[in-house]
């Protein structure tokens, strides 16, 4: 009885110490998250900035210069099969496959 109650001390040494390194590195992963969010933030309100400030001026130009880009396809509105035919067909198994 005393062998087993060792064994599952040095087991819960273990978990708590297995437990504290995770919650440091967790800790630090959110510190990261965190900056790097802000980070974001300040990258969108100075975009946002410069776009304001380009059209207040009456420089249409430069507003649609920041807006060249191609949108962002949807491809969850892609029917099955609109893609011009170029999708791959899967290869026929053979029959060891097909065994197994």
């Amino acid at each position: 009885m005393d062998t087993l109650n060792a064994k599952l001390y040095l087991q819960n040494c273990y978990i708590m110490k297995e437990n504290e390194r995770l919650r440091k590195k967790a800790q630090l992963l959110n510190q990261e998250n965190q900056a790097l969010l802000t980070k974001l933030k300040q990258r969108l309100a100075k975009t946002a900035a410069a776009n304001n400030n380009s059209k207040a001026n009456g420089n249409g130009n430069s507003a649609a210069a920041g807006n060249n880009r191609a949108p962002i396809p949807d491809l969850n509105d892609a029917a099955p099969g609109a893609h011009g035919g170029h999708e791959m067909k899967a290869a026929p198994k053979s029959k060891k496959a097909v065994a197994n």
